[in-house]
């Protein structure tokens, strides 16, 4: 089969399509044909090597950690899937997505939600995972707080949105000039520009902060924050729990894990209309680099799918 995996850390020219062995599943495993495959920041941090979980030595690896797709074998102790059902899934980080097929674990898949398409159904996991556990499993919001959602027009965030919104909360969230209005018809109920304005001059008494940005973002939003406010994120690059003890407030950096129950959910919001789902752009497997490159330097709106043909 075909697979799109990396030799070396690098640019995204070091992305290669090989071709390798179909796995066969083990106990408590499915196989799936792969249709559709997402990118997510965590794809082109691996290929960097900036990656804690993926020294050198495991090199080649196959990069991909969502897909949408169709069951074609089971291995033992399997019993809740049948050959021929489409799901979609989240799978741990030691196994890839850009390929034709992929092994899948009992607990990182769910059916795929039936008014999607394969490629939206696969833009979805990861970020649904990712933003449902940031603001629910990690942040506490409550129905009636105020969360203000910082990168609120990417991927994981644009569904923290609209999962914000679901729950009763009140949202604030920052984002672009071109895509406010957008964020607004998400369910924002204040939308703010992050280049023509100052957040900490718009907003105050915040109860939770979701920071999918970083560096200067974070360090400003310590100030908007209620006392033992919280803030949660997914950026790395400064600690985290020291700067939140400085001003006495709450701070955790978290990783998604997948969770097939959370998908359930995501799905049944999808499919009785609650949850609008964004793909920017799709490339097919064999332009994984240049789909890369377009990440990190093209600020999609929502997500990017691989097609797997």
């Amino acid at each position: 089969m075909k697979a799109m995996r990396i030799h070396r850390f690098g640019g995204p020219e070091v992305l290669q399509l090989d071709e390798i062995d179909i796995a066969e599943p083990g106990p408590g495993e499915v196989r799936v044909r792969v249709a559709a495959a997402s990118l997510n920041p965590v794809d082109y941090k691996m290929r960097q090597g900036g990656y804690a979980r993926l020294p050198a030595s495991a090199l080649p690896v196959t990069l991909g950690r969502d897909l949408c797709g169709v069951v074609e074998a089971i291995g033992p102790n399997v019993s809740h899937v049948v050959p021929g059902e489409p799901v979609f899934a989240h799978l741990g980080w030691d196994r890839g997505a850009y390929a034709e097929q992929a092994i899948l674990r009992v607990g990182e898949f769910a059916p795929k939600p039936e008014t999607l398409t394969v490629i939206d159904a696969g833009s979805l996991p990861l970020a649904a995972m990712t933003a449902w556990q940031g603001l629910f499993d990690h942040g506490g919001l409550k129905a009636g707080e105020r969360v203000l959602i910082h990168g609120a027009s990417g991927g994981v965030g644009y569904l923290a949105v609209q999962f914000a919104k679901l729950h009763g909360a009140e949202v604030i969230a920052t984002g672009s000039a071109a895509n406010l209005d957008w964020i607004r018809s998400l369910g924002a109920d204040q939308v703010i520009d992050y280049k023509a304005q100052a957040f900490e001059d718009e907003v105050r008494d915040i109860d939770l902060v979701y920071d999918l940005i970083g560096g200067d973002t974070r360090t400003r939003s310590w100030g908007v924050l209620k006392p033992h406010g919280r803030l949660v994120t997914t950026v790395s690059k400064e600690p985290v729990e020291e700067q939140a003890a400085r001003h006495g407030k709450t701070g955790l950096l978290y990783f998604a894990h997948p969770d097939a129950e959370q998908l359930r959910t995501v799905a049944a919001m999808a499919d009785d209309g609650r949850l609008q789902v964004m793909v920017d752009r799709t490339f097919p497997l064999e332009e994984a680099a240049a789909a890369h490159a377009y990440l990190q330097e093209g600020h999609p709106r929502g997500k990017i799918v691989l097609e797997v043909r």
